[in-house]
């Protein structure tokens, strides 16, 4: 059920998103039924701030409630996606290319059950990155999860290189 509500707000928020200048990242529903919990993530180029969180939270609260899948109580957390952001659409693995992701697989593949290495894009239906020397091609269909990972030996004194 929490799946067929997310899809269902995944639709429906993916074409709102853009009329307030933002980016659908994902939509998950968790919890128990009588009083789930809605998580929102959003973006936008260069960011997004407090003030946007606190303007989107407002539209979607009114589209969910006039979905009316969820008939009770429910509590919605909208927020960035974070530095480590979900890879949810084909289109993200080209647009964050040059960064370090982990791919967790739907089932192993050569005994390998997850990568992490340096996207390089996409290739037809398979994501292309690097693993140590090695090029590694995943079909999307077998991505269960994937996710940017970010470098915290980059941090020197508060600083990103």
């Amino acid at each position: 059920m929490a799946k067929d509500i997310a899809a269902l707000l995944t639709t429906m928020l993916e074409a709102s998103a853009p009329e307030h200048g933002l980016e659908l990242v994902a939509v998950e529903v968790v919890g128990h039924a009588g009083n789930p919990v809605v998580r929102v993530y959003l973006d936008r180029e260069g960011g997004i701030n407090i003030d946007d969180i606190a303007e989107a939270n407002a539209w979607i609260s009114d589209e969910i409630d006039a979905a009316g899948e969820l008939t009770g109580p429910y509590t919605l957390e909208v927020s960035s996606p974070g530095i480590e952001r979900l890879l949810r659409k084909a289109t993200d693995y080209e647009r964050f290319a040059g960064r370090t992701a982990v791919i967790k697989l739907v089932a192993p593949v050569d005994k390998r059950g997850s990568y992490t290495g340096v996207l390089v894009g996409l290739d037809g239906d398979s994501v292309l990155m690097d693993v140590g020397e090695e090029r590694v091609s995943v079909l999307l269909s077998s991505i269960r999860k994937a996710h940017l990972k970010f470098d915290f030996a980059s941090i020197d004194e508060g600083k990103t290189q």
